[in-house]
């Protein structure tokens, strides 16, 4: 089972560009076809915890962008 993260995306060790490549590299084994049918929903599960980890990553980073722009406008 894939554990979510969620708010871990700011631990050490957690990078957006690399999660990127392993969603991108799950995506090529699938589509590859080198997988056995379990592996593929496994995979798939594991790929889309990765989405979610990446938006949730990016998510946060717009609320403080939003934030340092409203900073800027409010002086």
């Amino acid at each position: 089972m894939v554990k979510r993260k969620g708010a871990s995306n700011s631990e050490e060790g957690w990078n957006y560009e690399a999660k990127v490549v392993e969603i991108e590299e799950i995506i090529a084994r699938i589509e590859a076809g080198e997988l056995e049918l379990s592996a593929v929903f496994d995979q798939f599960a594991t790929a889309v915890e990765y989405v979610r980890q990446c938006e949730s990553f990016l998510q946060q980073r717009q609320q403080q962008v939003d934030l340092l722009i409203e900073t800027l406008t409010d002086e």
